[in-house]
């Protein structure tokens, strides 16, 4: 148990939290654009993220993770493990992300972005300027929880040969006491997810006492 701790640890700090990193990143990225074209209410672009949100949200994260990394190498698309599973957890966290933000931005007083058109800012500018950032505040803690999800679904990644901790708590617990070894990955789970926690009570209160602030 003791000997195991840091052969699973090092994978968990070099593979499934750069995963996690990496593909929120991305999918933050997706979220905010998936969420700005619903807003804005583009009859064409909203169907077309409608329908991503409707494939990505409804299909099981395993199953995409399958497609993309086995499926696709049928058809003469090769792609590394890492980096599949970065395209699909981006693209699958990406779907729930945009719901989030999109409900946040629709919380947003309609007077704010009338407000910021009456000053001389362009449509773009109130967006990124005024009701972004209030929208980013009220989705910020649902975000958070995202971010804290993925790092436990990361384990599904070995599924597709990522090295990552829990594939290697796997090849170790074949020739050891297996019970106590899946115990021990999900005590680091376990503290991963409780210190990201931590990082977002402290994200909220300063978020808070930001707003307090303001007003």
């Amino acid at each position: 148990f003791i000997d195991s701790f840091p052969k699973i640890l090092i994978p968990g700090l070099t593979v499934t939290i750069p995963l996690t990193v990496i593909s929120f990143t991305f999918a933050l990225i997706i979220a905010v654009i998936m969420a700005l074209v619903q807003f804005a209410n583009v009859k064409v672009l909203k169907q077309i993220a409608r329908f991503y949100i409707w494939i990505s949200g409804g299909t099981p994260l395993l199953v995409q993770l399958f497609v993309v990394f086995f499926g696709l190498s049928r058809v003469g698309v090769l792609l590394d493990p890492f980096p599949a599973a970065v395209i699909v957890f981006s693209l699958n966290e990406g779907a729930y992300c945009a719901e989030t933000i999109r409900a946040a931005l629709e919380s947003v007083p309609k007077g704010q972005l009338e407000a910021g058109q009456c000053v001389g800012l362009t449509y773009l500018q109130t967006i990124f300027r005024i009701v972004l950032p209030q929208a980013m505040r009220t989705a910020f803690p649902p975000l958070s929880n995202s971010l804290i999800s993925m790092v436990k679904d990361t384990s599904l990644a070995a599924n597709i040969t990522v090295t990552e901790m829990f594939m290697v708590t796997q090849r170790i617990g074949r020739a050891r006491m297996a019970l106590l070894l899946y115990l021990e990955v999900g005590l680091i789970y376990l503290i991963f997810s409780t210190v990201l926690t931590w990082v977002q009570r402290f994200g909220e209160k300063k978020l808070a006492s930001y707003g307090h602030k303001e007003g």
